[in-house]
């Protein structure tokens, strides 16, 4: 199913439905406690030394893009600012909990948490080395005041084709504010070589992540769980609503089926990346039952937010209203990100 639109309808619509979810999605402060997960795709967050087992020549003083420390320090800034922005209508802290992809590795994500903007959250790092051939994981940011880290672990896909190697996802166990916590990281194969014909390493990660969900699903049901990435799918593809089993009917959501909250949105026409005048919406948080309805805890799913922001897009050019990111191919743009950053808004009653 296609559902692209053009350029202009899209932000029109994008537009829309921020102010809706503005309107809607305020907790009245004296009977809901919101507490705020979001997901983002940093676009190459390289540090300026060479990594050894790894390609990252392309961010290396002296290549073609000219990455340096100056660049490397703005970037840091740039997606401080963004990282600390989102959410903070809703919450004085803003996120508790934020995925990442295209992290290098610990040291730039260390370096990222103490930037002027984000320093006094105190956010604490989880990464694991992955093996990608460039070099970039996915990892999480979170706050302990707010979402405890008790375990995490990271899965590898393995695949037939032994050459192949992509990003291993990984899984965090803590707890929100009293409800055991799940969240699964993940960036699945890129659709490098073409849509269908890379699409079996899509439905292979999917499955890896519908095998990490399950086996949470079998200790205990009433856990939270929360499965976000850069799916390098929408949410309509086979590979979400088959393989990971993710639906954006709620009425649908029972058992091992999940609930994806960025169906509506991508049907509307909403993406969080552009490409060639229409929009994707690969940036995506899938939750469970539990999550969904609040049965068995404490926080319940309430809304969400493609956070595009007018200083997020580029505002002139052929590519006017397209993720401002930091580089078309060689050439420095000394922007954010190629992909908007995306959130979900849980509640829990205040009462509780």
């Amino acid at each position: 199913m296609n559902c692209s639109r053009s350029l202009a309808t899209s932000i029109l619509a994008a537009a829309a439905l921020v102010t809706s979810l503005d309107a809607c999605a305020q907790p009245a402060k004296q009977e809901m406690v919101p507490a705020l997960v979001g997901f983002y795709n940093v676009e190459n967050l390289y540090d300026t030394l060479d990594a050894p087992g790894v390609d990252d020549a392309e961010f290396l003083p002296g290549s073609a893009k000219n990455w340096s420390a100056e660049r490397y320090t703005a970037k840091l800034d740039r997606l401080a600012k963004v990282i600390a922005s989102m959410g903070k209508d809703l919450h004085p802290q803003g996120l508790a909990i934020l995925g990442l992809s295209e992290v290098e590795n610990a040291t730039v994500l260390e370096d990222l948490v103490k930037r002027d903007a984000l320093k006094a959250r105190g956010y604490r790092v989880v990464h694991e080395d992955g093996r990608d051939r460039r070099g970039v994981d996915v990892a999480l940011i979170h706050n302990p005041a707010l979402y405890k880290v008790y375990a995490h672990r990271s899965y590898r896909l393995h695949m037939a084709d032994t050459a192949f190697r992509t990003r291993d996802q990984l899984l965090v166990s803590g707890v929100l504010d009293g409800d055991t916590t799940h969240v699964i990281v993940a960036h699945w194969p890129s659709r490098r070589g073409g849509e269908k014909r890379s699409e079996p390493n899509r439905k292979a990660a999917a499955q890896l992540g519908r095998h990490i969900i399950d086996s949470l699903m079998t200790r205990n049901p009433a856990h939270r769980i929360l499965y976000m990435g850069d799916l390098n799918d929408d949410p309509v593809n086979s590979s979400i609503t088959r393989e990971l089993k993710a639906s954006g009917d709620r009425n649908r959501v029972t058992g091992n089926i999940l609930f994806n909250p960025m169906y509506d949105p991508y049907q509307k026409g909403i993406g969080s990346l552009a490409w060639r005048d229409s929009w994707n919406l690969f940036d995506q948080i899938v939750i469970n039952q539990a999550l969904l309805t609040g049965e068995g805890g404490r926080y319940r799913y309430y809304g969400v937010r493609i956070f595009n922001e007018p200083y997020l897009r580029q505002q002139e050019g052929n590519f006017s209203g397209y993720p401002f990111r930091t580089f078309v191919g060689d050439t420095y743009q000394a922007g954010y990100s190629d992909h908007f950053p995306v959130f979900l808004i849980l509640v829990r009653d205040a009462n509780k």
